[in-house]
């Protein structure tokens, strides 16, 4: 990967915008009709269409000029899925035990932040790379702790740091609440404007796309 701005798309113009998670399976069909079906990629990967969100001249300027900054497809950065960017269900607001992040066995000081999508036998626990830092509280055995005491957070990568004589014992339930940005780039090197519409204009194609950090 080229780089990474820690900065975020314009979040009134992502509020508009239309997309979701995209995974890639091979299906073969049998000479019996039956299937075989195998995944692909292990995660999901998301994409967006931004230009549903501009909605006035204010938003476009915004939007080239983060284009221009982040070099069109060149550079990462974050971005807020309306859908689905927090540990909890709405309306809820996170909670310090919304998330099982692992089970201590009195060593391991170093864990990764992740959300779980339950559906049937087969959940999809998904790595939380891009937290909001101010958001994110963390509990051992449902007891929070706190930031910088108990625990350190790298908000670049979702990892979190339990600090010395705090780190998990054995069979400890490990838990998280936090809110969280998609690692994505623009999957343009053009943006086309139109003017036409005088007072707002518009940029109808910003296709987003998220990466693998």
């Amino acid at each position: 990967m080229t780089g990474f701005n820690e900065v975020r798309f314009p979040t009134d113009v992502a509020l508009g915008a239309r997309g979701g998670p995209q995974r890639r399976t091979d299906v073969v069909t049998l000479r019996s009709g039956g299937e075989q079906r195998n995944a692909v990629w292990a995660d999901a990967k998301r994409k967006y269409q931004a230009g549903y969100g501009v909605k006035s001249f204010a938003q476009l300027e915004a939007v080239l000029a983060f284009f221009e900054a982040q070099r069109g497809r060149l550079y990462g950065f974050r971005w807020k899925d309306r859908f689905d960017y927090r540990s909890c269900a709405s309306p809820r607001a996170p909670s310090p035990t919304d998330q099982p992040i692992g089970t201590g066995d009195g060593t391991t000081a170093v864990w990764q932040l992740t959300k779980t999508y339950a559906g049937g036998t087969t959940p999809y626990v998904r790595p939380i790379r891009k937290p909001v830092a101010t958001t994110v509280t963390v509990a051992v055995n449902g007891v929070p702790g706190t930031a910088g005491t108990t625990y350190t957070l790298d908000a670049t990568t979702g990892l979190v740091t339990f600090l010395p004589g705090h780190v998990p014992a054995r069979l400890a339930a490990i838990t998280a609440g936090f809110a969280f940005d998609v690692p994505v780039r623009f999957d343009t090197d053009y943006l086309e404007v139109d003017l036409s519409h005088f007072e707002a204009g518009q940029i109808p194609n910003i296709p987003i796309v998220e990466i693998r950090v």
